[in-house]
């Protein structure tokens, strides 16, 4: 995955991963990713943009606007959804002085026309799905199955794409009722994210959140598609990742911080989620 710094953009590297093969030999052809990026803290406006493909982007932090054919500017929060459909002039970014953490995907392909003949997708419009740490864990699946640079992953994050903008999309059209399913389902990951830095016993969880056990693994396994116990092994080393980046703790240190008494198991663990070693991992990302 490139990381690089552009200044015109944010003060932080960006991440950007592009389709690195044939789309001849993917299985997946009515839709496919051509580039996936991160822009976090970016303070660019751009004004008049005009695009080659679709794009779908995701706002996870930070506010601005959103302008289409010199049209009436929407404001966009954290928790935003937009498009970008090829011809049309943009004008979007951050408000002055401010930032936005920015996901795009751009895309090609037959089925964004059943999206927009069938779904409650208005391009032109700003959309609201929210945040979450589903939504995250998803975007993060998509970059590492680009990243991969083999057709088979590159189908599945397109499949995953689509599931995501789903999602997305009937959060946005979601009742007074399903919304507030979905603010019990925000609450139960945000207490899954709270479990970080001990063992974690799916039994007491669910007891002390009032969720039966069956339940609990039945839920996170469709909303977030991996079992419980997988989904929080990723949560941890989502965070074991920022501090092999961000701080000199040893790696038997971060493993015993996250719960892991085992540093063996926590090794493997964060090799078979990552695909490298966390020395490896911290040596290669420091030297990008």
């Amino acid at each position: 995955m490139a990381q690089f710094m552009d200044y015109m953009i944010s003060p932080k590297p960006l991440r950007i991963v592009d389709l690195r093969l044939d789309p001849a030999k993917l299985s997946v052809r009515s839709l496919v990713i051509r580039t996936a990026g991160h822009l976090p803290g970016r303070t660019l406006f751009r004004q008049g943009a005009v695009f080659t493909y679709w794009a779908i982007v995701y706002i996870a932090g930070g506010s601005g606007s959103y302008r289409v054919n010199h049209g009436e500017a929407q404001p966009v929060a954290a928790g935003s959804l937009f498009l970008f459909q090829p011809g049309d002039r943009y004008d979007y970014g951050p408000d002055p002085g401010g930032y936005w953490d920015e996901y795009y995907f751009t895309i090609e392909g037959t089925r964004s026309q059943e999206w927009f003949e069938h779904w409650p997708i208005q391009p032109n419009t700003v959309m609201h799905p929210g945040e979450d740490v589903s939504s995250q864990n998803r975007i993060d699946r998509i970059f590492a199955l680009m990243d991969s640079g083999t057709p088979a992953n590159a189908d599945r994050a397109s499949l995953v794409l689509e599931s995501l903008l789903y999602e997305w999309v009937q959060l946005c059209q979601a009742s007074p009722a399903a919304q507030g399913k979905t603010t019990r389902l925000a609450m139960l990951l945000e207490a899954l994210s709270g479990t970080l830095y001990e063992p974690f016993d799916a039994a007491a969880f669910a007891e002390r959140h009032h969720w039966a056990l069956s339940t609990l693994r039945r839920t996170v396994s469709e909303y977030t598609g991996f079992a419980l116990h997988e989904y929080v092994h990723r949560l941890k080393m989502a965070e074991a990742k920022n501090r092999l980046l961000n701080t000199e703790q040893t790696v038997k240190e971060i493993a015993a911080a996250l719960g892991y008494g085992d540093v063996f198991y926590f090794s493997r663990l964060f090799k078979k989620i990552t695909g490298e070693a966390p020395q490896l991992f911290r040596k290669n990302m420091r030297s990008s």
